[in-house]
């Protein structure tokens, strides 16, 4: 912004035309008042932060949100909590509409999933205010999620031997594990040793709360075992796939050593859950309930894990009629 020749008193983007003063920002010319006092005194509703405005709205709520969400969760929520107060920094809650949320989701297009992660958030903030009447409406309520391609990547048992060889014995193990029990990557790397019952590997699942046991196999004892004896050179620990130190692997080292083995291995396009969706595709082939499997009491769920695209042959019914 150039420096002002002329009414040098007057505030930044404040301008006095026809005997009125005017804020002009984005060449929209808002009238402040006739007279210097009633302008200043306008200027400064206008242009100043509101102190109960939409961030001070989401530190409010954000702790009520953050305790019913896994810790992976959260970890997303809180990115999503930065953009908000960021893009939002200067509305009160009044301020945002149907359109200023249309407008978010439009400038976060180009990535359907932290758009959607961001409406989930700020339509979670507003009915929390929505709750305690703090807000009369929800402007989030009425806008539609963008729409994602379900993922149909399908590891196939030559890419996982591949990826396996590259990996190092205990991601072996992690990759079998993730395999074999058909849990996401963050149950996985929590199993304690208190979990493997008699009848199996016990899982309460970190995102939905839900709780099974992965009755044990052959295969699921054999890599236990493997695992135990790898975990024999860390420190004493709980869990069954420590670090050296003892304490549980980290999500996020894991997933960047895993990709780094698909690479060594030239096996493009796969991610540590597209175990889950192998294991629930390939206990389906061989008539297993990859519902129970994978945790999951809407069927639909299944149905996005489900890869497996070729042709079902299917058997008709005898005939009853002589």
């Amino acid at each position: 912004m150039r420096p002002r020749k002329q009414n040098k008193h007057l505030p930044p983007c404040v301008y006095q035309k026809h005997g009125a003063y005017y804020y002009v920002k984005n060449n929209k010319w808002t009238r402040l008042g006739d007279n210097l006092h009633d302008a200043l005194i306008a200027y400064a509703r206008h242009v100043a932060l509101p102190t109960e405005g939409v961030p001070s709205l989401i530190d409010k709520a954000m702790p009520f949100i953050l305790e019913k969400v896994s810790e992976s969760t959260q970890k997303q929520y809180l990115y999503c909590e930065r953009i908000l107060k960021e893009m939002f920094a200067e509305f009160s809650p009044d301020q945002v509409t149907h359109g200023t949320v249309i407008r978010m989701m439009d400038m976060w297009r180009h990535s359907p999933s932290t758009a959607n992660r961001l409406l989930t958030v700020l339509k979670q903030v507003f009915q929390w205010a929505l709750d305690r009447e703090i807000v009369d409406r929800n402007p989030c309520e009425s806008v539609r999620r963008i729409s994602q391609e379900s993922r149909d990547r399908l590891i196939s048992p030559e890419e996982y031997r591949r990826i396996y060889k590259e990996a190092a014995p205990w991601l072996q193990v992690t990759m079998d594990l993730c395999y074999l029990t058909g849990q996401r990557i963050g149950d996985v790397l929590l199993i304690k040793h208190e979990d493997l019952q008699p009848e199996g590997i016990y899982f309460e699942q970190e995102k939905t709360g839900h709780r099974l046991t992965v009755a044990w196999t052959e295969d699921l004892k054999n890599v236990v075992q493997r695992a135990i004896q790898i975990a024999e050179s860390s420190r004493e620990s709980s869990y069954l796939l420590p670090t050296k130190k003892g304490t549980p692997r980290f999500h996020s080292n894991v997933w960047r050593l895993f990709k780094a083995a698909c690479r060594r291995a030239q096996v493009d396009d796969v991610t540590l859950h597209d175990l889950r969706a192998m294991s629930g595709t390939y206990a389906e082939k061989q008539g297993l309930d990859p519902s129970a499997l994978l945790g999951h009491t809407d069927k639909k769920t299944t149905r996005i894990y489900l890869r497996d695209k070729s042709v079902k042959v299917v058997l008709g019914p005898e005939k009853a009629i002589d």
